[in-house]
């Protein structure tokens, strides 16, 4: 607006002007006599429509001029709007171009993901399969060494039994003997090789005289006919074994009835007592 000032037309000739034809106008008509003349009349409406058209001929050109200095203002302002959207038209087709360039990195990134994924996804399996044909092997191997340790074991309960059979059978020989020196060492010599036993689990044990027959603990030496109902233990021909509170054999006993017709019954001879140590027999440890 400041601009508009320079394009303002000066108002001073047309004001001049439009006084010297008020001027001219009304000395035609001080000097015409009256009644004034038609041709006076309109040469002075002439100059006074002349006048007061000079008069407002420069507020017309200064309103123009001023519209002009406007409407270039104007499209100057719409000018650099233009641009700016241009700029900003600029700037959106650069933001686009980078959020495409995002979206393909990301789409990159993705797969580059969605791969690593699989490939540790068929690590994980392949590293799961691996383990287990390790576990199965390991479980076979285990299970083979525990199939020698039992083995291994069985063996030597089957050693170690047959070494407490014989302690018992030469224990039982000392006591016939009746040399009571050597009964004793023998009977001490007896308890430490079954003290040394225990240390491992393997506890002997042999029913007492007159104890009652028990099918699960003892087992009648003979013709292995049943014993009848209510029958004691009358000798006991082989001790039984347990390992590690589980029964390992039965001892291995003679029987007789509860009340016996004689009172003092028969001592058994030598001759069946080593008989009955030839059918001594440890069963398998599971």
């Amino acid at each position: 607006m400041n601009d508009s000032k320079h394009w303002m037309v000066p108002k001073w000739p047309f004001l001049l002007g439009q006084l010297l034809l008020l001027s001219f106008a009304y000395f035609i008509v001080w000097q015409s006599p009256h009644p004034i003349a038609q041709w006076e009349i309109i040469a002075c409406f002439a100059a006074a429509a002349t006048g007061a058209f000079i008069g407002i001929l420069p507020f017309v050109l200064d309103y123009r001029a001023i519209t002009k200095v406007i409407e270039a203002s104007a499209l100057g302002s719409i000018a650099e709007k233009i641009q700016d959207l241009d700029k900003l038209a600029a700037q959106i087709s650069s933001a686009t171009k980078e959020w495409m360039n995002a979206q393909t990195q990301a789409e990159r990134t993705s797969a580059g993901a969605k791969e690593i994924a699989d490939h540790m996804a068929a690590e994980v399996r392949q590293f799961s399969e691996f383990m287990q044909r390790m576990n199965d092997s390991e479980k076979a191997a285990l299970r083979l060494e525990i199939e020698k340790l039992r083995r291994g074991e069985g063996e030597w309960l089957q050693v170690l039994v047959r070494i407490l059979d014989h302690i018992f059978a030469l224990h039982a020989a000392a006591a016939r003997s009746r040399q009571p020196r050597v009964a004793e060492q023998i009977a001490n010599f007896q308890d430490a090789c079954r003290d040394a036993a225990r240390r491992i689990g393997l506890v002997p044990f042999a029913p007492a005289a007159d104890e009652p027959f028990n099918a699960e603990h003892h087992q009648a030496a003979g013709d292995g006919e049943k014993p009848q109902a209510g029958a004691v233990v009358a000798e006991t021909v082989g001790p039984g074994f347990t390992f590690q509170g589980r029964l390992l054999r039965p001892a291995l006993v003679r029987v007789r009835e509860a009340n016996p017709s004689e009172e003092n019954p028969a001592a058994p001879e030598p001759a069946a007592d080593e008989k009955a140590q030839d059918e001594l027999s440890l069963p398998s440890p599971d």
